[in-house]
């Protein structure tokens, strides 16, 4: 029996009554649900698991779950080339899951891996940098202090700032510019 063409309404059609058969125990029925079917969900094992005998492992858990499952397929929900091509994929995806990491055949390709992590002189420099911030806020007035830390390192708005406070927001606009002003001249000292 030649393989399922998706083309072919009647096939479709075909390949669910053969399904709903294999539910009854036609085992040829099952035999021709694998003709028609296998060479299809051989491809979608192969693609998700990129190596030929997994996949072909997989595909044979597969029909084995299809003759013992094939009851649970309903016509009105999926068709069964649907039905198949989930059942493959997902058994697929769970073998993949379930098999241990590859280790890396050439550790020289660690290298080429990128290191977003900050390094040591940065951290240092960071540490540095955030400590002279710290000091220069000290040196504003209270409320300037609090507006600026919560507008740059809250992400407040000046409109949410001005509501929380009871303020004008042209105030708190000025309030917090020459606050900066007085940081920027604290900070290049």
């Amino acid at each position: 029996m030649p393989e399922l063409d998706p083309a072919d309404p009647g096939a479709a059609r075909r390949l669910d009554a053969l399904l709903e058969q294999v539910a009854t125990g036609d085992r040829q029925a099952f035999e021709a649900v694998y003709q028609l079917a296998s060479g299809r969900l051989f491809a979608i094992c192969l693609h998700v698991l990129r190596d030929r005998g997994d996949a072909e492992e997989v595909l044979q858990d597969v029909f084995t779950t299809v003759w013992h499952k094939a009851a649970q397929f309903d016509r009105g929900k999926a068709s069964a080339m649907t039905w198949l091509s989930m059942a493959a994929r997902n058994r697929a995806i769970d073998r993949l899951r379930a098999a241990p990491p590859r280790p890396l055949e050439d550790i020289a390709v660690a290298e080429e891996i990128a290191d977003f992590a900050p390094q040591p002189g940065q951290v240092a420099e960071q540490a540095s940098d955030r400590e002279r911030l710290d000091d220069c806020l000290d040196t504003l007035e209270p409320r300037r202090r609090s507006l600026i830390r919560l507008a740059f390192l809250d992400g407040a708005s000046y409109e949410e700032l001005a509501r929380r406070i009871g303020s004008p927001l042209g105030s708190v606009k000025s309030w917090i510019r020459r606050g900066l002003g007085q940081l920027r001249v604290c900070l290049e000292r």
